[in-house]
């Protein structure tokens, strides 16, 4: 009985090792505090110095007002506000979560360091979850060519999720380096740097993606992106593969009373500048997915190559009213000369009122099939169940997802219902749908 006892004893002193912890951050808490419920953390940044892999911070809700006292960290010349280079490990993610049911939001309009950029959260750490809060009012104050974010991230196996990052002079989200990272249900919104070179902010995008090399396999899924001053969604200059699923990018090259400030592109994916061949192009040139994305009214293109050295793929996605729908331009990869879009895949693809239609396609050097430009079908208002621009900022569903909404959905007998192409993806009928919404039958 003796040893029964004691192995019965050792196995649940094991695994008491196995349980996570949880810690909480609140308005009026104050980082001399142990960090429970009771005596919550002031600072996410304090939270991170106790907790391990599996453990789970609790955001409550409330407006934290962000000062430079709380800068964590200057790294390559930014001020990091809250520094995350705690990792978790495969199945034992670190969270920093909102409490259920409320809504932490966290301002940075004090936060203006002088000489430096500003970086909300800089996230060198991986398997890290962040969710359910917002980032306000992260500001530039360098007068020259410049940029701030509210989430730079450089670790992998991360996961971002239902963030909303508004009304700020800063790039709501920003991938440099790390793989198999998920940005997922974010909203990035009314971002504007009105302060450095021309004040138009023209590096102000919703989300920036620009991997290192061995960045692979990073994904943005039911994201928005509206009112940024330059781009919504933006692959400038990177040496890996990327893929947007399911994103909405609207109004981007405006500020929010429709001044045209920066570039204006829903989707640019891609492209190296005037870079000639050599080592800053990656060999093999990124090949990127954007499937089953909506752009709508963006002041430049609803979807753009901009002036990449390959092709892409474009999957059922759809435009309206931008100022040029589908733009494949490209560029030669030795001579930096652009020519028409070569070596793209595009399949069941759907615009309408676009300033232009499909500018700079090489149709010879390309894959295309079943798409609007294609069937040489052109839309008409007939079509959409509704073209009510209101509808896409419309609260999200309960679990974060993009809501569900009538603005481009085919109306019953519409010319696309059952005109696409099978690539794979689930469809209802006959054949997929064009566009980024299958008819619901």
């Amino acid at each position: 009985m003796k040893k029964i006892t004691f192995l019965v004893l050792l196995c649940t002193t094991s695994l008491t090792f196995v349980f996570a912890n949880t810690f909480y951050v609140a308005v009026d808490g104050s980082d001399d505090n142990a960090g429970t419920k009771s005596k919550p953390f002031a600072t996410v940044q304090k939270a991170q110095t106790v907790v391990q892999p599996g453990d789970t911070v609790y955001i409550r809700g409330g407006l934290y007002a962000m000062t430079e006292a709380q800068v964590a960290q200057t790294k390559r010349g930014y001020a990091c506000v809250t520094y995350l280079d705690k990792s978790g490990v495969a199945g034992k993610y670190i969270h920093y979560i909102n409490y259920p049911g409320e809504v932490p939001v966290f301002n940075y309009t004090a936060v203006k360091p002088a000489g430096l950029r500003v970086a909300a959260f800089y996230v060198t750490g991986s398997y890290i979850h962040l969710k359910g809060f917002e980032v306000t009012g992260v500001q530039v104050t360098i007068s020259t060519h410049t940029q701030s974010e509210c989430f730079e991230n450089h670790g992998s196996n991360n996961i971002y999720e239902r963030l909303s990052m508004h009304d700020g002079m800063a790039i709501g989200f920003y991938l440099l380096a790390g793989s198999d990272n998920l940005i997922l249900n974010c909203d990035a919104y009314r971002n504007w740097d009105y302060f450095s070179e021309n004040g138009r902010g023209g590096n102000t995008d919703g989300f920036g993606c620009h991997p290192a090399p061995g960045g692979k396999n990073n994904i943005f899924r039911g994201c928005r992106s509206w009112f940024n001053s330059d781009d919504g969604f933006d692959l400038i200059n990177s040496s890996e593969a990327t893929t947007f699923d399911h994103c909405w990018a609207f109004y981007n090259g405006f500020n929010k009373d429709f001044v045209s400030e920066g570039d204006g592109n829903g989707f640019k994916s891609g492209g190296y500048g005037l870079k000639k061949l050599g080592n800053e192009i990656p060999n093999p040139v990124p090949r990127n997915t954007i499937m089953f994305c909506l752009a709508v009214r963006n002041k430049a293109n609803g979807f753009y190559s901009n002036h990449h050295v390959g092709g892409s793929n474009w999957y059922n996605n759809s435009a309206y009213r931008n100022g040029c729908n589908f733009n494949m331009l490209n560029r030669l990869r030795d001579t930096i000369q652009d020519v028409p879009g070569f070596d793209h895949v595009l399949y069941n693809n759907l615009g309408f009122k676009g300033g232009k239609e499909v500018q700079q396609l090489d149709a010879a050097k390309c894959t295309t099939a079943n798409n609007y430009f294609d069937l040489k079908l052109d839309a008409s208002e007939s079509d959409f169940m509704s073209l009510d621009e209101s509808l896409l900022t419309a609260p999200r569903k309960p679990d974060g997802s993009l809501p569900d909404i009538d603005f481009m959905q085919l109306k019953p007998g519409s010319r696309f219902i059952d005109k696409g192409k099978d690539i794979g993806f689930t469809f209802k009928g006959k054949a997929p749908d064009l566009g980024a919404f299958e008819w619901s039958q």
